[in-house]
């Protein structure tokens, strides 16, 4: 086992639902993975502002607290910390063609745990 932070990067996880984002969470965690908790897009940010560790985002796309929704969010993101890979994830159907930005990968809910983890990893691999 390396201590390489790559293998286990900080997750900052975004979800609204309580139960699904301790569910993601605790999925995570067991992986391997460090994650922050947000609620809604704003408190991502104002995590993402406070630290220099967080590896990848997770977000979910409806949000109905906070100033913008998933795709908002990852599309801001990527902007401002372009080393940061993202993953957004939605049971709402479909990203249109300007949703994501490039480089972002899409699962939709409801997801498999050991599919959330492959993807995660997948995502940072790539990154």
């Amino acid at each position: 086992m390396t201590d390489d932070p790559s293998e286990h990067p900080v997750v900052l996880l975004v979800e609204d639902d309580g139960l699904l984002l301790m569910e993601a969470s605790d999925t995570l965690a067991e992986a391997g993975f460090t994650v922050l908790e947000a609620a809604h897009a704003d408190k991502a940010l104002t995590v993402l502002e406070g630290r220099t560790d967080v590896g990848v985002l997770m977000t979910d796309v409806d949000m109905p607290q906070g100033s913008m929704d998933g795709f908002a969010l990852a599309r801001l993101v990527s902007r401002r910390w372009p080393g940061i890979p993202v993953l957004v994830v939605s049971g709402m159907g479909f990203p249109g063609p300007n949703d994501m930005p490039d480089g972002a990968r899409f699962i939709s809910k409801p997801y498999q745990p050991s599919a959330l983890v492959r993807t995660l990893r997948a995502v940072v691999g790539a990154a």
